[in-house]
């Protein structure tokens, strides 16, 4: 299933301008762009269904978390030095390669979004559903798409070195988004902002979860608003988080074909860069792609945004706080907000007790 939705999507990459930013149809979870039907207006392609409505939450809590979990050398969960083991990794990993830190914090967003915080994203097997059922990492958002697995596993043998058993990959998982966040930011979203600690590995990783859950590059502003809210987060948190598109590329499978898009980046995309097929990838942010700040917001403004999804915040409705964002002077409350709608996120469904959904890992890749 997962090879025929490749190819599809890389064949409909190739299609004219289609009017799907604010569409009201959302094919996979947004994944999967829209097509004209021969009877007008838009339809799901390969016989794909609209993404059914999803229900939201509550806000999620950070109660059941704690910053500085591994700092008490009196108890168990004892490991002093797990913050600054994590970050040591992640520093060195994203001063060679920039590209890595924006992948870290994206593993972080796509882990959280599928049954929560629970490293399910770094599982290349599963204790649930069929033998032969894929993870995560191999559903059409993540296969051949998500990078920094290499840098959580150096991460995690660090910590299994001077603290057997005791740190989970989900808060490994954790520390590597905020000091990705940092490194890129020039240290202005600071390493040091609190991250709650607590988190326990999950042992079940599904494939098919991830459209159901994760919002898509040609989503809508409502789709998107429903996607955060069936996690508890709200718009602002939305808007807020989605200013880490100011880092990263995209496949140009996934590029907009709106036609209201800035028309130097248009030409610069559809015949220049994405002429060679929908897995060759492009900066999210193509003024300022290696750094975290709010250059992605002015972007939205000038329909200079490469994603529907992103040019959905020109919405009327989160424009406001986009404006705010996008002016210079508020550079540091977009850093404050994202640390805090960061540390939110990381609340999302945590498992705390250990039983059979739940353990510390010995290696993110495997479940014990």
């Amino acid at each position: 299933m997962d090879a025929k939705l490749a190819a599809l999507i890389a064949l409909l990459a190739l299609l004219g301008p289609v009017a799907c930013h604010g569409a009201t149809v959302i094919c996979l979870g947004g994944w999967v762009r829209p097509v004209p039907s021969l009877l007008g207006g838009l339809v799901c392609p390969g016989n794909l269904l609209p993404n059914p409505s999803l229900n939201p939450i509550p806000a999620p809590s950070s109660s059941v978390l704690k910053v500085g979990y591994y700092n008490n050398s009196s108890n168990s969960n004892a490991c002093p030095n797990a913050e600054d083991i994590v970050r040591k990794v992640v520093e060195d990993a994203v001063s060679k390669d920039p590209g890595t830190g924006a992948g870290l914090i994206r593993l972080f967003f796509h882990d959280c979004f599928v049954r929560g915080c629970d490293a399910s994203v770094l599982l290349r097997n599963t204790s649930g559903g069929s033998t032969s059922e894929q993870t995560e990492m191999f559903g059409l958002p993540n296969v051949n798409s998500l990078r920094g697995f290499e840098v959580i596993d150096a991460a995690k043998a660090a910590l299994e070195s001077a603290c057997p058993g005791v740190v989970s990959c989900a808060d490994t998982l954790a520390f590597a988004a905020r000091d990705a966040s940092s490194v890129l930011s020039g240290g202005r979203i600071s390493s040091a902002f609190a991250m709650p600690a607590g988190r326990l590995d999950g042992r079940v990783s599904l494939a098919n979860e991830t459209t159901d859950n994760l919002p898509g590059p040609f989503c809508d502003l409502d789709a998107l608003t429903n996607f955060f809210a069936a996690k508890g987060l709200d718009r602002d948190d939305m808007v807020t988080l989605s200013g880490a598109h100011t880092i990263g590329q995209a496949r140009c499978a996934f590029v907009s074909n709106r036609t209201d898009m800035n028309a130097t980046l248009a030409k610069d995309l559809r015949r220049d860069k994405c002429r060679s097929g929908g897995n060759t990838k492009v900066a999210l942010d193509y003024k300022t792609p290696d750094t975290m700040d709010v250059q992605y917001y002015q972007n939205v403004n000038d329909d200079d945004v490469v994603l529907d999804s992103d040019a959905a915040l020109s919405s009327p409705a989160t424009k406001p706080l986009v404006d705010t964002y996008a002016a210079g002077s508020s550079l540091s409350l977009w850093e404050t907000k994202f640390a805090a709608a960061m540390v939110k996120m990381g609340s999302i469904e945590v498992k705390t007790s250990p039983g059979a959904d739940a353990e510390i890992r010995k290696k993110c890749s495997i479940y014990n």
